[in-house]
């Protein structure tokens, strides 16, 4: 009876066993490239992602700390220098570019080059305010090493924050490896109520804004029909 067990066991995870292996070849050879791409742009969740994958054994986390760490300094650098030379062009271009840049010229003025180092960390600013960093006077090696040390600092921050999600749910389940799916979607939604949470936030502190848009647009029309 227990040889039948066993070999019952062994049918019912040889499939799952080989998923599992199948995934981890392709996170080895395409995981670090999709995770180069993700911190280029703005990345918070698929580095989280890549921590909790790399405390799995999918990924060394060292390693992913290193991608992180080049992805998003690149990414800033080049945001730095497309608005150093085309930045202008770029605010008289895109309209939610310009309307975000008066809060980001606020920013800098309040905070000065901190602005630089806490640029990945805010949301919605990622890619704003080192495009709006290269219009001002701001100095390209000043940025670059302010940049070094924040990609270092938020790349070491995400990573070990996805590796210690799963280090925790490991205390609280035994085998956290049969529950990989279930903790992926639990992380995902942790991110997507932080995500909601803050943009519910953003929607109430401009809804001034919105109504006095409302009226200035109302104000016009009246203008325009009494013309």
């Amino acid at each position: 009876m227990s040889v039948i067990s066993v070999r019952s066991a062994e049918e019912k995870e040889g499939p799952l066993v080989h998923i599992q292996h199948l995934l981890r070849e392709y996170l080895e050879l395409h995981g670090y490239w999709v995770l180069l791409a993700g911190t280029f742009l703005e990345g918070e969740t698929i580095l989280l992602l890549a921590g909790f994958l790399a405390f799995q054994g999918y990924l060394n986390i060292y390693a992913v700390i290193g991608v992180s760490w080049a992805g998003s300094f690149c990414g800033d650098q080049c945001y730095f220098y497309l608005g150093r030379f085309q930045g202008r062009w770029l605010l008289r271009r895109f309209h939610f570019l310009a309307r975000k840049s008066r809060s980001a010229i606020k920013m800098i003025g309040k905070y000065g080059n901190l602005v630089a180092f806490i640029s990945r960390f805010t949301y919605g600013f990622r890619i704003v305010l080192p495009i709006i960093l290269g219009i001002t006077t701001l100095a390209p090696r000043t940025f670059l090493v302010i940049n070094l040390l924040s990609a270092l600092s938020w790349s070491v921050v995400f990573s070990l924050g996805g590796y210690l999600f799963g280090k925790s749910a490991s205390l609280f389940l035994e085998q956290a490896g049969n529950y990989e799916q279930h903790l992926i979607l639990a992380l995902c939604g942790l991110m997507g109520v932080v995500w909601c949470v803050h943009a519910c936030q953003v929607w109430k502190l401009k809804k001034p804004v919105r109504a006095r848009c409302v009226r200035i647009r109302a104000i016009r029309t009246v203008r325009r029909n009494l013309v």
